[in-house]
């Protein structure tokens, strides 16, 4: 069997996962990573090759710019799997390209309708299709479902009344008026706070507004605020329907993101993906040093009657990996990437795989995930 992962984008997420794949694993991968910037795609062979301690050397490769993709669809067909850190609107193309060249294939993404478009694409294949496998999707929904697992061996329950899972991709500190710094994307940021959220209310699967629902929460001492946005529950509402009443997923921020970001959306006049990715970048810096708030919780009672909960929680910072630091959002979103590619090239998983469908002790104590998390 192949050894061989192929990277497409070179981007901060994609070097990471090269970088992890090369350090953590005993396997011996062979890491490629594709990009359409021959600049971005040297500086992540060069992150790669001279910052992994087991002298362990990336290779890179030019993708097409002019859409046609006949020489990729060839040379996939030599790899064992594909990770994709393109842009989410690319991500049918590419799970095409993996499943035609017999390549395991997984994403980050959380666009909901590409995932949909790759899932029937995926149903029935012979290799492993992982979709959303990052920090959000991904990390927090496998957490859930470990909580959610334990919550019902523990009070001897099968179904509970909430889940409630929450990440913030954070600076480690702020000022006013926005109360934020980008860590990620801005236009993952400004497109998780326009499209709706599906959550699970009073045990029906439905869809709210992002934004619409601010609470404040306290995790480890820290005053936060949350809020619904898109996309962070993967298919936990249909996956446990009938066994929850109440299941969300909201973003953490520090107190009064919210309301600035509201004041924005008034100003440009409603919904306005664009416009609010534009008016944050006018306002909002870039920062290095950043915090992941990850937490869960699953509250219901026991069979007895007792009202109980279960809750975990990460707070994870840049970390030194090989010779480099990643910053905490790079760390806490390859990480579970490479983890599932682990797993699919190990022969595990096979067709469509979803979030509520991963083994979440095997991957919560991975030899990717628990280097950057922890042990659960």
């Amino acid at each position: 069997m192949s050894k061989k992962i192929f990277i497409a984008g070179a981007g901060g997420i994609g070097r990471a996962a090269g970088l992890i794949l090369s350090e953590f694993d005993k396997a011996d991968y062979t890491v490629t990573l594709g990009d359409i910037s021959r600049a971005s795609l040297d500086e992540a062979v060069n992150f790669v090759t001279d910052g992994n301690t087991r002298g362990r050397k990336a290779e890179g490769y030019m993708m097409s710019t002019d859409g046609d993709d006949t020489v990729l669809a060839r040379d996939l067909e030599s790899y064992a799997v594909v990770l994709d850190c393109l842009p989410g609107s690319q991500a049918p193309r590419m799970a095409r390209l993996a499943k035609d060249a017999g390549c395991h294939y997984a994403n980050l993404t959380e666009y909901v309708a590409e995932t949909n478009e790759i899932m029937q694409m995926a149903d029935g294949a012979d290799t492993a299709f992982v979709l959303q496998t990052g920090l959000a999707p991904g990390f927090i929904n496998v957490l859930a479902m470990q909580l959610f697992a334990d919550f019902k061996a523990i009070h001897r329950v099968d179904s509970v009344q909430r889940i409630s899972m929450k990440v913030g991709a954070l600076s480690q500190h702020v000022s006013g008026p926005h109360h934020y710094a980008f860590t990620w994307s801005p236009i993952g940021v400004a497109t998780e706070y326009i499209k709706d959220a599906i959550i699970v209310k009073s045990g029906t699967t439905t869809s709210v507004t992002a934004l619409s629902g601010v609470e404040t929460h306290v995790i480890d001492g820290i005053t936060y605020e949350d809020n619904y946005t898109s996309g962070g529950a993967a298919d936990l509402p249909e996956a446990l329907a009938g066994k929850v009443e109440d299941l969300e997923y909201k973003t953490l921020r520090y107190p009064g993101h919210y309301a600035w970001v509201a004041e924005q959306l008034k100003d440009l006049g409603g919904e306005n993906i664009d416009g609010l990715e534009r008016r944050m970048l006018d306002e909002i810096p870039m920062v290095e040093d950043d915090v992941v708030i990850v937490y869960a919780s699953v509250t219901g009672k026991d069979h007895n009657g007792t009202l109980r909960m279960i809750d975990k929680a990460y707070s994870i910072k840049p970390s030194k990996v090989g010779n480099r630091i990643l910053r905490a959002i790079q760390s806490t979103t390859a990480a579970p990437l490479c983890e599932m590619a682990h797993q699919m090239a190990e022969g595990k998983y096979k067709g469509l795989v979803l979030q509520s469908q991963v083994d979440p002790m095997d991957f919560l104590n991975g030899v990717f995930v628990k280097p950057i998390y922890g042990a659960y």
